[in-house]
């Protein structure tokens, strides 16, 4: 087998869970299959639980600007765009992603029109994928909102670049529990899950090929999608004659 080495690549997981910490979250208790992959391979791994810090809400790079007291997001932001992956965790309620989650994608594409030093929007280059849970049906739907958010500010998404648990439908056991109505459970609910522990593998090594390829390249050529060589009148190169 080929032998690759990942040990350059850094990856950010943030965990967009409603519960502060230390308080368990069961997103959180996913998010470390994953991560054991990162750290087996050597990646530097950084991890944020968003509802700890002080987040405002808006679509500014700095909300201190308009308005607010505190935004802890400038911050947050200088640790993930050095991540070479950026992975997003979130719960399902009633169907949805968690609110933390939408307030991140919110900000995320506030940043979004900042250039990186090729002139391109500033995500290119880097890979984006998620990971979900909850106890009823939710999770490809929540996936294809936020991989399709990733994309659209810059992040590349590989195949196979979701994964997630799911319980059964109506009151259960969440992902890592190890008891259930007072009883104690064989496992920890979900860890026996092939599907879900195939689908956790499969992502994180696709984010990991995607990101080594694209670090190698310097991330994507600038020709025909650089943002300051369109403002600086040189579009006439990409137009049909």
């Amino acid at each position: 087998m080929e032998n690759l080495d990942f040990s350059l690549l850094s990856a950010i997981y943030v965990n967009c869970t409603l519960k502060k910490s230390p308080e368990n979250s069961h997103t959180g208790s996913l998010i470390e299959v994953s991560k054991a992959i990162m750290i087996k391979e050597k990646v530097r791994i950084d991890e944020i639980r968003l509802i700890d810090h002080e987040v405002a809400t808006g679509v500014y790079p700095d909300m201190t600007e308009h308005g607010w007291e505190i935004d802890e997001w400038p911050s947050l932001f200088k640790r993930i765009i050095e991540a070479d992956i950026l992975i997003i965790g979130t719960p399902i309620w009633l169907g949805e992603k968690s609110s933390v989650a939408q307030k991140l994608i919110e900000r995320l594409y506030a940043m979004s029109a900042k250039m990186n030093d090729k002139g391109q929007y500033i995500f290119y280059g880097k890979v984006g994928g998620c990971i979900i849970t909850g106890n009823e049906d939710g999770v490809k739907h929540c996936a294809m909102g936020l991989l399709y958010a990733l994309q659209h500010v810059g992040y590349s998404v590989p195949p196979q670049a979701d994964c997630g648990w799911l319980g059964q439908v109506g009151p259960g056991p969440s992902y890592g529990d190890k008891e259930w109505s007072g009883k104690k459970l064989q496992t920890p609910a979900g860890f026996e899950s092939d599907f879900t522990n195939r689908n956790s593998t499969f992502m994180t090594y696709n984010l990991l090929h995607l990101a080594a390829i694209l670090k190698a390249n310097n991330g994507y050529p600038s020709y025909g999608n650089s943002r300051k060589e369109w403002d600086d009148g040189e579009r006439w190169k990409f137009e049909k004659p």
